[in-house]
This record gives C-alpha cells, sequence and structure tokens, in this order.
C-alpha cells in the first residue's frame, strides 16, 4: 500500500504558511519545506521565512539547514525531503510538503530519476565561461538550438540549470526535457493529496507588493549586506533568489532602492503568475480558491481534511 502524503502548495504570498500550520496541527503532520531559499541560515527576511513562534510546535524540515555560502538544488531537495518524509513516517505522522517551487514537489511525488550525468568539469568550466564573456542570453540560445522545450522552461537568468541542461544533452545526446516529461508520467509514489491554494489575481499582486513593502521595513537591505560581508557572492546560488539580486545591484551601486523594489515586486508577480501555469499543467490538483470559501480559514481546512479523510483514514 502506498503512503499518504499531503502537498499544500500555491503561488507566492497566497497564504499558504498560516494554513499549513492548521492542516499540520489537525491530521497529526510535520511540514517539509518546498523552498529553494529557505534552506539557506541567515536569509529569513527575503524568504519570507516561517518563525519560530509561528510554527506553534510543528516540526519544519528543510529550514535552516545550510549555509548561504554553500548550493542546493533540486536533486539535493529530493534527497533530503525522501529522508524527511520517512523520518515523519517513522513517528507514525503525516507529512505535509509545503511551498511553492512545483519542480521540487514533483521530484518527490513522482520520485523523479534526474540521472544525474558524469560531471564533466572541463565542460562545466568552459559553459560558465562563456556565459561570462557572452553573457547569460548566450548561453541560452545554446540550449534553444539544443533543446527548444528545455530553453522555454528555463529562465535565461537561472544560468545552472541552462548548463545543466546543456550538459545533459552533450552527455547522453537525449533532451534533458524529454526526460523529464518522461518521467512526469509517472503515477504518485504516494497515496497523494495535491492541493493548490490561490486567490484572485488583482488580490495575489496586492499581497505581494504589501509583502515586499513589509520586506523592506523589517531591514532586507541590511540582511542582504550582512550575507555580503559573510562572503556570499553575486552568482551564488543563495543570492539568486527573488529580492537578494536585485538588492545586491542596488548595494553595487546600478540602480537606486525604489528602482529594485519596483523590479522585485514587478518580478514576484511574474513569478506567481509561472506558478499558477505550472500547477495548472499538474495532474490530480485540488484547487482551493479562498474567494469561493469566503476567506474562511476554517472553511478551507474541513475542506482539505474531507478531501484528505480516505488517505488519512479519518472518520
Amino acid at each position: 500500500m502506498k503512503k499518504p502524503l499531503i502537498i499544500l502548495t500555491g503561488p507566492t504570498a497566497a497564504g499558504k504558511t498560516k494554513l499549513s500550520i492548521e492542516l499540520a496541527k489537525s491530521v497529526k503532520g510535520e511540514i517539509i519545506s518546498a523552498d529553494s531559499m529557505q534552506v539557506y541560515k541567515h536569509m529569513d527576511i527575503g524568504s519570507a521565512k516561517i518563525k519560530a513562534d509561528e510554527m506553534q510546535g510543528i516540526k519544519h524540515y528543510l529550514v535552516d539547514i545550510l549555509e548561504p555560502t554553500q548550493d542546493f538544488n533540486i536533486v539535493l531537495f529530493q534527497q533530503y525531503a525522501k529522508q524527511a518524509v520517512s523520518d515523519i513516517y517513522e513517528k507514525g505522522r503525516i507529512p505535509i510538503i509545503v511551498g511553492g517551487t512545483g519542480f521540487y514537489i514533483q521530484s518527490v511525488l513522482y520520485d523523479i530519476d534526474f540521472q544525474e550525468s558524469e560531471e564533466d568539469t572541463a565542460l562545466r568550466a568552459e559553459l560558465e565561461q562563456l556565459a561570462q564573456d557572452r553573457g547569460a542570453e548566450h548561453l541560452h540560445d545554446i540550449l534553444r538550438d539544443c533543446d527548444p522545450k528545455a530553453a522555454q522552461e528555463i529562465h535565461a537568468n537561472n544560468v545552472k540549470r541552462v548548463i545543466r541542461a546543456i550538459e545533459f544533452y552533450r552527455h547522453t545526446g537525449r533532451r534533458i526535457s524529454d526526460h523529464n516529461a518522461a518521467e512526469r508520467q509517472k503515477t504518485s509514489a504516494y497515496d497523494s493529496r495535491y492541493f493548490v491554494l490561490t486567490d484572485r489575481r488583482e488580490r495575489l499582486y496586492e499581497n505581494i507588493d504589501r509583502r515586499v513593502d513589509m520586506m523592506i521595513d523589517e531591514g532586507l537591505v541590511d540582511e542582504v549586506k550582512h550575507l555580503m560581508d559573510m562572503g556570499c557572492r553575486r552568482d551564488s546560488t543563495a543570492m539568486q533568489g527573488l529580492g537578494y539580486k536585485e538588492i545586491v545591484s542596488y548595494l553595487s551601486g546600478e540602480i537606486t532602492l525604489d528602482e529594485a523594489v519596483y523590479i522585485i515586486k514587478r518580478d514576484t508577480r511574474h513569478f506567481a503568475k509561472r506558478q499558477l501555469t505550472w500547477f495548472r499543467r499538474e495532474r490530480d490538483v485540488i484547487w482551493i480558491e479562498k474567494d469561493r470559501f469566503a476567506y474562511d480559514d476554517e472553511k478551507m481546512l474541513n475542506y482539505m481534511k474531507k478531501m484528505s479523510a480516505d488517505v488519512l483514514h479519518l472518520s
């Protein structure tokens, strides 16, 4: 028999954190964070990391586990998350994956085989140098030539993923987009319920703008300064997160703070839009549209419990 797994995801600023705590309390669950920035220590404000008092005693995994100078990727996420799932089952509790990174969620839900190709240090160094000399867009053009679908899915600024996709093609002769598409056709490795929390677009965008203003008020600029003082470079994985790279540009004198804030808000709205597009393509998704529940958390919680009753053996 497949074991139970609950997923609560959705676009940024939809309100996943608060609802996830109530869900975990009501089903004896523990939470695994599916967020590429919250894994890092010292990165609290820009990642909208849950605070200790907000956890209400619910154990969280994959939060504050790495130094910001360390690398992190989907393969590492999958390894850590699967271990966390196993640990939660050992306690007789229910794992709840919470976060907005759809590919991370897929990696666990379908137990995707990433088939890491043998590392070719010379090729990677060559591609990294090419990105430095001729720019990320040039590297993205190379990917578009060998794997147009991957180029559509991977943003040009995500140089590490672009390089990995080119490497995969050079080593295997296969497109990474084809490989990933085949992996996505797998059925769930768990008896799962996949909830997507969302809201009307104008409300989401208002929440995003409000959140960014709050991050600035809470000290995002000082947080980024501290990270740079710790040795985080502009091209480090940790600094690629929304809100961080823009403040680095401000601190480097390339743009004003007002311009940085504008870009963060704009790009976060674009990110939320891409997240929704991703979740609409997913299978077996249960949408929780907040306006249809009159923004009543208790109604949403009861609906999730009802839809999960057979998985969780609730009476």
